[in-house]
């Protein structure tokens, strides 16, 4: 087995990066989606709705920074067109989006196909011994259950 300068397995740590780069794509995608309900929304949940979507497009925003630093650390090279995102995006596509119900339901259906793709890294990261990356992830798992509870609450 060849190892990386980090001292990981390099076929794993290749295929990780590729993965990473699945996650980073999704990522990009529901930062848009962010954006475009933060810009969007009306009705009377406005005030309320626009500060959290501004605030969960800030987290996403990080978080895109961190997977590409992660990517990199791994010796591989982050996507960053937006054709390579919506080719390797699973996160729905939001458009003309402005009832509070449906942005808020965007949410839901984006975190959860995220929550899938970090789920699978953290158990292939855990494989590769690639404490880095499976940190990552418990981090950003454990942070988006808990908006996903949030959420559904919200929708009653």
């Amino acid at each position: 087995m060849t190892l990386t300068i980090l001292g990981l397995d390099i076929q794993k740590t290749e295929k990780l990066a590729k993965d990473l780069n699945v996650l980073l794509a999704n990522f990009q995608v529901y930062y848009q989606n962010l954006r475009g309900i933060h810009w969007n929304i009306k009705g009377k949940g406005f005030f309320e709705l626009h500060a959290k979507f501004e605030e969960l497009y800030n987290d996403a925003q990080v978080k895109v920074d961190e997977v590409a630093e992660r990517i990199l650390t791994l010796g591989g090279e982050p996507l960053h067109t937006f054709e390579d995102y919506i080719a390797n995006a699973k996160v729905p596509v939001g458009k003309h989006i402005s009832k509070d119900e449906k942005a808020v339901e965007l949410i839901v259906a984006s975190i959860s196909e995220l929550l899938q793709l970090e789920r699978s890294l953290l158990e292939k990261a855990a494989d590769a011994s690639d404490e880095g990356t499976v940190a990552m992830m418990s981090d950003f798992i454990s942070q988006q259950e808990k908006t996903i509870w949030m959420m559904r609450a919200w929708l009653g």
